[in-house]
């Protein structure tokens, strides 16, 4: 029982440090990546489609991407999802091909950019002790129960303070390691 709540709780958690590091894949550096627009959703015969299923998304050059939509009809409304995103970009379209051309970063959007990263990893750090606090509440109802001796319940919330210990190691590791990529120019 104790086993199948640690394994619950390390899954979970698991998650919230998988969650953060979709989220800082969103939130760009100065170089061109094509993760940088897997969130922005295309009109496709009346369909909210992702991108990247409607259009082929590479890096032409360090500052530069360039998306290929698999239909020419699709051109005007791929470049109209990329300039109405909330990444403040301006795509130019050459025949089929859409260039979206990434401005370096100013110190003051870097500056806002850590904050922004700061408060991600801060509700992942929340998510994950909340996650051992419901684990360590299914450990008391198995006391109450009597299915656990009191023993058995503190050896199970050492087991999972050091998951819960290492999740958040996880996350400051993460967090440290974009703040120096936004911070490198």
């Amino acid at each position: 029982m104790i086993d199948d709540i640690k394994k619950d709780a390390a899954e979970r958690m698991g998650k919230s440090v998988d969650a953060l590091n979709n989220e800082l894949a969103k939130v760009r550096t100065g170089r061109a990546h094509p993760s940088l627009l897997d969130h922005i959703t295309v009109s496709y015969y009346g369909n909210d489609t992702p991108l990247n299923q409607v259009a082929n998304i590479s890096v032409d050059d360090a500052r530069t991407l360039a998306v290929t939509p698999w239909e020419k009809t699709m051109v005007a409304a791929v470049e109209k999802a990329i300039m109405s995103s909330d990444l403040g970009l301006n795509p130019n379209t050459a025949g089929t091909v859409i260039r979206v051309p990434l401005p370096p970063l100013t110190e003051e959007r870097r500056k806002d950019l850590i904050r922004v990263v700061r408060q991600e990893a801060e509700q992942a750090r929340v998510a994950v002790r909340n996650i051992r606090r419901d684990a360590n509440q299914d450990l008391k109802s198995l006391v109450k129960e009597k299915l656990i001796s009191e023993d058995d319940e503190r050896r199970g919330q050492e087991i999972i303070q050091k998951l819960t210990d290492q999740h958040v190691k996880d996350v400051d590791e993460l967090l440290a390691k974009k703040e120096e990529d936004l911070m490198s120019i």
